[in-house]
């Protein structure tokens, strides 16, 4: 089965977070799928933690490194449909972009914010719990 994976479980799984070995089990031998932005989301997610304080220098290239790791299957998206997504709910581009990547591929999407959550179960999306 393919998956649609929220940058949240990359970052989760690749800063070892309490959630990683949840995540690692509901994904072990399945497909991930992701919209084509993940790389640039995960390298502002990154920066964002450095300048937060949560993670240090050296740690970003190792953070980075562990993420690539992570085999994901990168899609290209329909951003009028995603930027629909997000007037319509409120949210920001990049929790639309994921939506939209789950909702056009008729995918289930895992993802640990619940109001990303709440939103893909108004669509019918399924979620991997």
């Amino acid at each position: 089965m393919k998956i649609v994976a929220d940058t949240n479980t990359f970052l989760a799984v690749a800063l070892n977070e309490p959630e990683r070995t949840q995540i690692v089990r509901a994904t072990t031998g399945h497909d991930l799928v992701a919209p084509e932005v993940l790389p640039f989301e995960i390298g502002n997610a990154l920066t964002a933690m450095l300048k937060r304080g949560a993670l240090s220098a050296e740690e970003v290239p190792l953070a980075w490194d562990a993420v690539q790791a992570i085999p994901v299957d990168l899609r290209g998206l329909d951003l009028p449909a995603a930027l629909a997504l997000a007037v319509r709910f409120g949210v920001y581009a990049y929790d639309a972009y994921f939506l939209e990547c789950a909702l056009s591929l008729r995918l289930p999407l895992l993802t640990l914010d619940p109001g990303m959550k709440h939103i893909a179960r108004q669509l019918s999306i399924s979620i991997v719990e």
